[in-house]
């Protein structure tokens, strides 16, 4: 695991584009990662929805925290493959996303990352790949 001395704020703080958008961190561990993104018009599509695009990167920003912590020492992750269904627009209030890791390996981290309207009713479900990157040796 990088650091188990990593706070929300350290790790939301490499992700300059989540913090842009104004996402939250709200639980970091390698078993369950949380967040949110909050309602506002300037994510939205027509009729005062959240984009979807929006919304999943809430889920990949939740996700990488997950797999980046499920990582030996010295490794980072990337995104390889991400796929989303959503089940319902997102109108007002925001999106939460939790995620787990469904499987943890020496070449990938697979995640899933449900996430939920602010009544809690799921609103999508993504599954991502992030490779382990591992120093090169010299």
């Amino acid at each position: 695991m990088p650091s188990d001395t990593a706070s929300t704020a350290d790790l939301l703080a490499a992700l300059p584009f989540a913090v842009h958008l104004g996402i939250t961190l709200d639980e970091a561990a390698a078993d369950r990662a949380a967040g949110t993104l909050p309602w506002s018009a300037q994510l939205c599509t027509v009729g005062g929805v959240l984009h979807g695009g929006a919304l999943m990167t809430l889920a990949d920003t939740v996700g990488a925290v997950c797999a980046f912590l499920n990582l030996p020492a010295g490794a980072n992750t990337s995104t390889v493959e991400s796929k989303t269904n959503f089940f319902r627009a997102v109108r007002s209030g925001g999106a939460r996303a939790v995620a787990r890791p469904l499987h943890v390996g020496g070449s990938f981290v697979v995640v899933q990352t449900d996430v939920y309207d602010a009544e809690g009713r799921p609103a999508g479900q993504t599954t991502q790949t992030q490779a382990v990157l591992t120093p090169r040796k010299a």
